[in-house]
C-alpha cells in the first residue's frame, strides 16, 4: 500500500514554490484546512492527506495496536515525505498533530525546514507545576462518555473545542467532522491523543518552530503555549485574537498569513 492511497494525499499550488505539508487533529480530516488553503497556494505548494483512521484514509490501513502510539502517525508522515520526495518542507500540525510533527522531526530531520505548532498541547494533563488544562479523572471521564456513546460526545463536545458560540456552522461543521469518523478508530485516537505524554520530545526539535496559540483555548490553554514555547529552542509564539481551538477555521486569514510569514522566512 503506497502512503498516496493509504492517507489519500492530494497536492495543490505551483509544483515549483516552497512546501507546506498540513497535518489535522482529532476527529477531522484534511476539509477542514478548507478556508486556509486558498490562502496559501498562491506562494506555496500545499499537500493535505487523512491520518489513517479518519476522513478519506484506507480502512484496510487501520491497525488498533499500531495506531495506539502517537509515533506511528509520525513515521506514516515520514513515508508521506519520502514517497512524494518532499524536501525543505514546512510542516503544520493542528492539536494532536502538532506533536505528530515534533515526534517526525525528532526521528528524521532531513526532509524538514521548519515546523509550525497550532494550539498545540504535549500534556493535557495537569502534573505538579505542569498545567495540561485537565486532571487524570477528567480525561478519565471524557473517554469514558467519548467510548460510551461516541455521536453524544461529539455532539456535545464540539461546541467546546470550537469555541464559537456566534459562528454555529463552525461548531456543526466540527460535530459533523467528527461524526463522520469510524467510531472505534475514533475510540483508541482519542485515548492515544488525550493519554500521551511528549513533554520531553519537544527538547529534540531541531528545526525553527513556530507556535500558534488562540487568545481563549479550553482544550490548550495559554499556559501551555507558553510551555512549548519554552521548551523549544529558539522557537518563535503568536497567540491570536480568537478563542476556541481550532483557528484555522474561526481565524483562518490570521492562521495563514503567520503560516505563511514563518514559512516564506529565512
Amino acid at each position: 500500500m503506497t502512503a498516496r492511497s493509504r492517507n489519500k494525499i492530494n497536492v495543490v499550488g505551483p509544483g515549483d514554490a516552497p512546501t507546506i505539508v498540513l497535518a489535522h487533529g482529532f476527529g477531522c480530516d484534511q476539509s477542514l484546512w478548507r478556508l486556509v488553503v486558498p490562502e496559501l497556494v498562491a506562494n506555496f505548494r500545499v499537500v493535505l492527506f487523512d491520518h489513517v483512521g479518519s476522513g478519506g484514509a484506507d480502512p484496510a490501513a487501520w491497525d488498533a495496536q499500531r495506531y495506539a502510539a502517537l509515533q506511528a502517525y509520525a513515521d506514516d508522515i515520514l513515508d508521506i515525505l519520502s514517497e512524494l520526495d518532499l524536501r525543505d518542507v514546512t510542516f503544520v500540525g493542528h492539536s494532536v498533530a502538532a506533536m505528530m510533527g515534533v515526534l517526525a522531526v525528532a526521528t528524521d530531520a532531513s526532509r524538514f525546514a521548519k515546523l509550525v505548532l497550532v494550539t498545540p498541547s504535549p500534556c493535557y494533563i495537569d502534573d505538579a507545576d505542569y498545567h495540561g488544562g485537565f486532571t487524570r479523572s477528567d480525561i478519565d471521564e471524557l473517554l469514558e462518555s467519548l467510548e460510551s456513546n461516541y455521536l453524544g460526545w461529539s455532539r456535545a463536545m464540539a461546541p467546546v473545542i470550537m469555541g464559537a458560540p456566534d459562528r454555529p456552522e463552525l461548531t456543526d461543521e466540527l460535530a459533523e467532522s467528527f461524526c463522520r469518523t469510524d467510531p472505534d478508530c475514533a475510540r483508541v485516537f482519542a485515548r492515544t491523543t488525550f493519554l500521551s505524554d511528549n513533554r520531553a520530545d519537544l527538547k529534540r526539535v531541531t528545526v525553527p518552530t513556530l507556535v500558534i496559540e488562540c487568545e481563549h483555548d479550553a482544550i490548550a490553554p495559554r499556559e501551555v503555549g507558553a510551555y512549548v514555547h519554552r521548551q523549544i529552542a529558539d522557537s518563535e509564539l503568536v497567540t491570536l485574537n480568537t478563542t476556541g481551538h481550532c483557528p484555522h477555521l474561526s481565524a483562518p486569514k490570521p492562521t495563514a498569513r503567520a503560516i505563511a510569514a514563518f514559512a516564506g522566512s529565512k
